[in-house]
């Protein structure tokens, strides 16, 4: 069961990494612009992003299908969404039961 703050946090390393993703896309470019490239740099700059793209892959599909089990309503850890949907609509045919012998009971009274 994951917490929602364990979750923001998760969004915040997905943040950062992707921060981190583009500045090893733009120095890897930015090496291979120059006159004099340093190829150990631009490949270091290319592997550093390689590597941080596969874990932003990897985490990005963790958090889709965290949220795809939230919006279509299955069973997941770390929501109350399921129970409190069940909560409601019990509420909801409670109030419906209630109106209903209300109605009936004036019904009754009405035939006396």
């Amino acid at each position: 069961m994951t917490p929602p703050m364990e979750r923001i946090n998760i969004l915040e390393t997905i943040e950062k990494d992707i921060v981190v993703c583009l500045q090893s896309a733009g120095q890897a470019c930015m090496e291979l612009s120059k006159e004099k490239t340093s190829l150990k740099q631009a490949e270091t700059n290319t592997h550093q992003f390689l590597k941080t793209l596969g874990q932003l892959e990897s985490r990005l599909s963790e958090q889709i299908n965290y949220l795809t089990q939230v919006s279509t309503g299955q069973p997941h850890e770390g929501s109350g969404y399921a129970s409190q949907k069940v909560l409601q609509m019990a509420w909801h045919r409670l109030e419906h039961a209630r109106s209903r012998v209300n109605e009936l009971e004036r019904i009754k009274n009405k035939l006396r």
